[in-house]
């Protein structure tokens, strides 16, 4: 597998066990449907949320986040669309962006919550 699928698959996991510990309960993981995929969808105090994540083990290219681009939360909200047909009744849902920034001494996590473009 190659490294970058590697660090992919390893920030998943960790933003999984970060959402959980930060009160979310999560429902699906890279849901997806047809070629658009959400890494993560779970709720929290009645709201669905649809969560990008994103890891880096460096800065060299920008900061995690800053690769969530237009197209990214468009597709985002294709997928959520779909979820919603699928799954009636969210009064309410979001769409959150979790970094990862991978570090040997460190791991840190920033949630930018109720993106819109």
């Amino acid at each position: 597998m190659a490294t970058h699928n590697e660090l992919g698959k390893k920030g998943e996991l960790l933003a999984r066990e970060w959402l959980v510990r930060q009160g979310y309960e999560i429902l699906h993981l890279n849901w997806r449907h047809r070629h658009l995929e959400v890494d993560v969808i779970a709720s929290k105090e009645k709201t669905l949320h649809f969560i990008e994540v994103k890891a880096r083990s460096s800065n060299e290219f920008g900061r995690p986040e800053e690769s969530v681009d237009r197209k990214k939360i468009i597709n985002l909200m294709k997928a959520s669309e779909e979820f919603q047909y699928r799954n009636p009744g969210w009064q309410r849902i979001q769409y959150d962006v979790l970094s990862i920034d991978l570090r040997p001494t460190r791991t840190d996590f920033f949630l930018i919550e109720d993106v819109f473009i």
